[in-house]
C-alpha cells in the first residue's frame, strides 16, 4: 500500500490534481471537491451493482437459473466495477495522502480493532 499511495501522489502531482495546499480555505474547498467526487465513484460502484441485478432478474425471467443468471451478471460489470474501485481509492488515497495517513498501517489496526470487538454483528448462517 506505501508503494500505492507514493505512486498515487507522484501521478496527481504530475496530472496537477493534488488536493490545494495554499492556505486554509482553498484546502477545505479542495477537500470538500475531491470527497464530492469520491462520494460520486461510490455511487457508480453502486450502479454497477445495480445493472448486475437487474441483468440478473431479466436473465431469470428469460429462464435461466438464478446462479448461472448471476455469475454471467457478475462477469458483464467486473471490468466497469474494477474501474469503480479504482477511482473511489484514488480519491480515499489522495485524501488520506493530503493528512500523511499510512493507509496499510490504518487498516491493519482496524481489523484487528473490529476482531476484537464485544458487539460484533451476529450471523444467522451456520459454518456445515
Amino acid at each position: 500500500m506505501k508503494e500505492l499511495q507514493a505512486f498515487a501522489k507522484q501521478y496527481q502531482q504530475e496530472m496537477g490534481w493534488s488536493i490545494n495546499t495554499d492556505n486554509y480555505e482553498r484546502s477545505r474547498a479542495s477537500l470538500l471537491d475531491n470527497y464530492m467526487l469520491l462520494t460520486t465513484e461510490v455511487a457508480e460502484v453502486a450502479e454497477e451493482l445495480r445493472k448486475a441485478f437487474n441483468h440478473t432478474n431479466e436473465c431469470i425471467r428469460n429462464g435461466m437459473d438464478e446462479d448461472t443468471s448471476f455469475r454471467l451478471a457478475k462477469e458483464n460489470i467486473k471490468e466497469d466495477l474494477g474501474k469503480e474501485f479504482a477511482d473511489c481509492l484514488a480519491y480515499m488515497i489522495k485524501i488520506s495522502n493530503f493528512f500523511e495517513i499510512d493507509l496499510e498501517k490504518s487498516f491493519y489496526s482496524k481489523m484487528e480493532e473490529v476482531k476484537n470487538r464485544k458487539n460484533k454483528d451476529i450471523s444467522l448462517k451456520t459454518n456445515d
